[in-house]
């Protein structure tokens, strides 16, 4: 019955049409909010993922909403003690039946343990397990049609499935989030003005998340506020809101380079504004070395369901990219974008360049805020995809996440550039990075080879000119796009030659069915050299309307 409902709904909505060619996406929103809570949170996890769907499907698809029945108490509670193998009364003083929040995957609750400490818990639905797992199944399945449509892709689907499958079976497995937490929370609570909710493993399990309750709102709605008419307050929120920004940015920078962990998913919602109440004397749990000077207001990550982490290398790759970013040297960029790519084909370096150059020309002059970042990404996503060049997986997480980010760094302070405050990072961190000692040892051994070597050069140039005069030199050169020229001659030759082949069939067929009157044998392999003509020209037909028709698409 669920086959039968997604095929109908895929069929209403033209779904396989309209996602592979990037059209219509408010179709596909309508399927996926008609298909229930798995469509529904695959969407909403492609709204946040740049490098697989178009500008368009994002802005569409963040407009996704939960529309989810919230459990009854009694389901909570079993899930609950079913999965801690304790009971609610003997783990919290109170437990708040209702939930505060409620979404595809779970719900949650607000809570206070025995010692008073007040928690939230997120309990995953029944049954969201098995629906998601049947939902992937079915539409795994449905993949395997997309090999009988025509070549229309603008994105790959199999990527696409993969990346949704990956993201869906973490997030329904909560064990991963609890591991998250706790290692995101030992490594940024208290960094300045940041705190982490810590996560209390021991009432945490597959479907059950217990936090702390953290205190203040979306950072959202404080960036919206407008700002005052009076001048001098005016200038003061200008103030807070650029010494957020720079806060965000600088935390998030050393998530990425110092910690190799970072939040993939930083939007407004993950992010808490906290003012601190004038009176209260310290923030709880403060450690002893925690700076005193700071400001009276905190802000909070929340949710660490999707997260990023980078090997040494890969963060080395990184840095690079903004120190070539900053030279405006189209090379420079492409050279470090090889470095953080996987090559799924043969790649032509001096090509990928040229179009790159082309590519960014426009946005290297442009500032920031003129730039449409998300239209940037998928553009140059398309673009390595084209030259056979894909980005790492946790390369595209953290393009996503520095796009979430760049955004609200963007409407709290629009003058504020990312790369102006990553920059100067990104030279110290390179600088740490620099050995002068094995620098210096490396010059020193790379100017006695060349000492030991040069006595030599004017026998070896004796030897070049000896072979020259000889008729025993061979020059190898190659040009752009000669492997396509190549390539294309042949296709000329083993056409004409199949062509030449194909008269002398047509000719002696002729010749067989003219002269064969009283011999049905014979007659009949002419006739048959007939045929075998025939579909080989039907043949070349289809094969040069399909080159045609891929040609201009």
């Amino acid at each position: 019955m669920r086959l039968l409902e997604i095929v109908r709904v895929i069929r209403a909505h033209d779904f396989i049409r309209n996602f592979l060619k990037q059209q219509h996406p408010e179709e596909i929103r309508a399927a996926f909010e008609e298909l229930g809570p798995t469509f529904i949170k695959a969407g909403q996890l492609l709204s946040t993922r740049p490098d697989l769907v178009s500008p368009a499907f994002i802005a569409e698809f963040s407009k996704l909403q939960d529309n989810v029945t919230v459990d009854d108490f009694s389901s909570v509670k079993q899930t609950f003690e079913k999965q801690t193998g304790k009971k609610i009364s003997d783990v919290f003083q109170s437990f708040t039946e209702k939930p505060f929040a409620s979404a595809s995957i779970g719900q949650t609750h607000r809570a206070v343990l025995r010692d008073g400490t007040k928690v939230v818990i997120k309990i995953q639905h029944p049954q969201v397990e098995e629906l998601v797992a049947t939902d992937l199944a079915l539409f795994s399945q449905a993949l395997r049609l997309i090999k009988f449509v025509p070549d229309i892709s603008v994105i790959n689907p199999a990527e696409v499935f993969e990346e949704v499958r990956r993201s869906l079976l973490n997030e329904i497995n909560t064990e991963n989030e609890i591991k998250n937490g706790q290692e995101f929370y030992r490594l940024n609570n208290h960094q300045g003005i940041f705190l982490v909710p810590k996560v209390y493993a021991a009432y945490s399990t597959q479907k059950v998340l217990v936090c702390s309750d953290m205190p203040g709102t979306s950072i959202k709605g404080f960036a919206d506020q407008p700002l005052s008419h009076d001048s001098d307050t005016a200038a003061a929120q200008k103030k807070q809101r650029t010494y957020l920004a720079r806060a965000l940015i600088e935390n998030f920078i050393k998530q990425v380079f110092v910690d190799h962990f970072f939040h993939a998913d930083p939007h407004p919602g993950n992010i808490l504004f906290w003012q601190v109440p004038q009176f209260t004397p310290h923030i709880p749990q403060q450690p002893r070395k925690a700076p005193t000077n700071l400001p009276n207001y905190r802000l909070i990550y929340l949710d660490f369901g999707m997260m990023g982490r980078l090997t040494p290398s890969l963060a080395d790759g990184i840095a690079n990219v903004v120190l070539a970013l900053n030279t405006k040297d189209s090379r420079s960029i492409g050279q470090a974008l090889l470095a953080i790519c996987n090559r799924t084909g043969k790649v032509d370096q001096e090509e990928f360049y040229d179009q790159l150059s082309v590519f960014l020309a426009p946005y290297l002059n442009s500032g920031l805020g003129e730039i449409d970042f998300s239209t940037l990404i998928f553009s140059v996503i398309k673009l390595c995809r084209q030259n056979n060049l894909q980005a790492k997986p946790e390369v595209t997480l953290l393009i996503k996440a520095f796009g979430l980010l760049e955004g609200l760094v963007a409407q709290l302070d629009p003058e504020l550039s990312m790369m102006d405050v990553a920059r100067p990072f990104g030279k110290k961190y390179l600088r740490q990075k620099f050995n002068f000692k094995h620098e210096a040892e490396d010059t020193l051994l790379n100017i006695f080879q060349a000492a030991q070597a040069a006595p030599r050069l004017p026998l070896k140039a004796e030897k070049v000119f000896d072979m020259l005069l000889q008729g025993q030199g061979r020059l190898n050169i190659r040009y752009k796009g000669q492997d396509t020229l190549l390539n294309r001659l042949e296709q000329i030759i083993n056409r004409l030659m199949i062509t030449i082949i194909l008269a002398a069939i047509i000719l002696s067929s002729s010749l067989l069915v003219q002269g064969s009157a009283d011999h049905p044998a014979i007659y009949n392999i002419g006739v048959g050299g007939y045929l075998i003509s025939f579909v080989i020209i039907i043949f070349l037909i289809l094969d040069e309307l399909r080159r045609h028709f891929k040609h201009r698409k």
